[in-house]
């Protein structure tokens, strides 16, 4: 058997049981047996010359081969399922899907408006939101996991394309009996040994912040590292330290006991923008999308 004989029931049940992780919940999805949907990954397997799936106490966890092929799996079975829609209503919006990634702090603060016009606009638009973390968000872009992401500038011109939206300030986050808190900026100069809670380091935040007190001399001192960006926001109303965030985010993100401070000497900006795939097109569904962000993100619109 080859590849090229791979079947749609053989490519839905590696999809179903990657997305539930059990064969009894995929063989419920595409109402066969479990043994049907077994016999359905050996032959994929088979076909594909690569194990899929591990088998762990309670669950079925993706090998590597299976990470790498599902982007192309989800691929093939939207194109099929969009066949359909190509003739009756891709053009004119009343059908269609979109596949979305971004991280959720960067969802909360720019999507929940547009997401709502969109929907009103387009209800027969098919919206999936992957919240991801800040170090998938590019793997979902580059393995085609979702057609488009909201984002930061990426750094693989090769891969990926860029349209950028937005440049956002960053702030000091602080304690509201802070000094800091009373002013109306703080100089980045003054964070010199000011204990800092930052993104971790191969965020996009991270690395502005780190670049910026080392191009000024400023010594750097860190006092906890966050997967998300709000985590800075609670953590700082604890006392741990001090969070360095965009603007929108400390703004959508507002919690009693701390204060946003702009930093300023200079005023450093966060990119974001949209980045896709450049070997993937853009279907009209996800241009719309694109489009109405842009004429929100203008306005100032997040809520």
């Amino acid at each position: 058997m080859s590849v090229s004989a791979l079947t749609l029931k053989q490519l839905r049940a590696i999809l179903q049981v990657y997305r539930t992780g059990r064969i009894s919940a995929a063989a419920e999805v595409l109402n066969v047996t479990q043994s049907a949907v077994s016999v359905l990954i050996r032959q994929s397997e088979e076909a594909l010359g690569a194990h899929l799936f591990d088998r762990t106490t309670r669950t079925l966890a993706p090998t590597d081969a299976a990470e790498m092929i599902i982007g192309m799996v989800e691929r093939i079975l939207d194109d099929v399922g969009a066949l359909e829609d190509t003739v009756s209503g891709l053009g004119d919006l009343t059908r269609g899907r979109i596949r979305l990634t971004t991280t959720p702090a960067t969802g909360m603060t720019y999507l929940p408006s547009v997401v709502r016009r969109f929907r009103q606009n387009h209800p027969g638009v098919n919206l999936m939101l992957d919240d991801c973390a800040p170090n998938q968000f590019f793997a979902n872009i580059r393995y085609e996991r979702a057609d488009f992401g909201i984002g930061t500038e990426p750094d693989d011109p090769d891969v990926f394309d860029w349209r950028p939206l937005h440049q956002d300030p960053l702030q000091l986050i602080c304690p509201d009996d802070h000094p800091f808190a009373a002013r109306a900026s703080v100089s980045w100069s003054e964070l010199h040994d000011v204990p800092l809670i930052l993104s971790r380091s191969d965020y996009g935040v991270r690395n502005l912040v780190e670049k910026n007190l080392a191009r000024l001399g400023v010594r750097q001192k860190m006092s906890a590292e966050v997967a998300f960006l709000g985590s800075a926001i609670w953590m700082t109303s604890c006392g741990m330290g001090m969070g360095i965030l965009p603007s929108r985010i400390a703004a959508a993100s507002r919690m009693d006991g701390v204060r946003a401070v702009p930093l300023v000497d200079p005023v450093v900006t966060r990119p974001l923008g949209v980045v896709t795939h450049t070997a993937r097109s853009l279907s009209p569904a996800s241009k719309a999308f694109i489009e109405m962000m842009a004429e929100d993100v203008e306005r100032g619109g997040a809520g």
